[in-house]
């Protein structure tokens, strides 16, 4: 069993195990960290996954009335420690934004999170957030991007940040990996919110990687339905080269209309060509023949004549209701194969 919760109503989720508990989307939970249970809330029911998770942590049970009023409590010193600290900054000048507080009511000790651009010498303004905030502070230093998973924000895509919902670790993302994407390179457009190139472009980088390594390059010849042509383009997204044709026109192909070792495949493996099947009705020979030249003759007389023409096929068609009427289906149907 897994559920995931979250410390804040927008905040990232953690996986928890529910142990002997079943809470519901939207309860108080107890969730066991390095500085004692804290209070988070349940954003996924417990659900069985096939998959063996382990080290996962157990929750500490549903919160109670007292457990939230402590939570309540830590909020509101968090917030107030947050207010000193930026009106204390500002004081001794210091270039220093302050991005996240953690406070442990335990301990009553504090933690300040900030971002800046190079080291800062906060020794002062640690001796006044300790005499304002009458408990131990630290200060500590973070990176652009882990100032961004701490705030959160919305992206250029309109959702939320990455790194504040489900990355967890930070990879190195180049310039090369927006240009393999066919990207303008304009700083606006490829960075995130906290500055950096976007976390996007990493992981999906290799989609583009494979997709390159499967249809032929840009400027290289292809041979598609239509005709052969020059590559001009990749429709990575929709899984497309676009070819200018020899002919004239230009055209989208689906990469496995120009894939080479597609092409070499089906050319090798290529199914047999059905053969043309032999007449089923070979021309009769013997007494066959020879039986239907006298039908034929014996019914250009009876044309001739008239009248007699109804005669015997009268006859006939009574005999055949008697007999069950298969030799007259059978004088029909070869009167009509061979008729002239």
């Amino acid at each position: 069993m897994m559920c995931a919760v979250a410390f804040s109503p927008r905040g990232k989720l953690y996986y928890a195990d529910p142990g002997v508990h079943t809470p519901r989307v939207g309860d108080q939970v107890l969730v066991p960290t390095d500085d004692g249970p804290e209070v988070a809330t349940c954003m996924w029911a417990p659900q069985w996954i096939s998959d063996d998770i382990g080290g996962l942590p157990v929750l500490a049970g549903l919160a109670q009335a007292a457990d939230v009023q402590r939570a309540e409590l830590s909020r509101r010193r968090r917030a107030r420690a947050r207010v000193a600290a930026r009106r204390l900054a500002r004081e001794h000048n210091l270039p220093m934004k302050i991005v996240g507080v953690d406070h442990v009511l335990d301990t009553g000790g504090y933690t300040i999170y900030f971002s800046a651009e190079g080291r800062i010498d906060f020794r002062e303004l640690v001796r006044d957030l300790n005499r304002t905030l009458a408990a131990r502070v630290r200060l500590r230093q973070l990176s652009a991007r882990d100032s961004a998973r701490v705030q959160g924000g919305i992206g250029s895509c309109g959702r939320d940040l990455c790194c504040a919902t489900f990355l967890t670790d930070f990879e190195p993302v180049s310039l090369r990996m927006a240009r393999d994407q066919n990207l303008a390179l304009n700083p606006m457009r490829i960075s995130g919110a906290c500055g950096r190139l976007m976390c996007c472009l990493r992981y999906e980088h290799p989609l583009y990687e494979e997709f390159a390594g499967a249809v032929p390059a840009v400027g290289e010849r292809a041979c598609t339905p239509q005709g052969e042509g020059r590559v001009v383009r990749h429709d990575v997204p929709r899984q497309q080269a676009v070819v200018v044709l020899d002919g004239g026109g230009r055209t989208s192909c689906e990469r496995a209309d120009v894939c080479p070792s597609r092409q070499a495949h089906e050319a090798a493996y290529a199914p047999p060509r059905a053969e043309p099947h032999p007449d089923p009705d070979p021309t009769p020979s013997g007494t066959d023949q020879a039986g239907t030249d006298r039908e034929s003759g014996a019914r250009r007389g009876t044309d001739q004549g008239g009248s007699e023409h109804e005669g015997p096929e009268h006859e006939g068609s009574e005999h055949d209701s008697e007999t069950g009427g298969e030799s007259g289906h059978a004088r029909r149907r070869s009167r009509h194969r061979h008729r002239p």
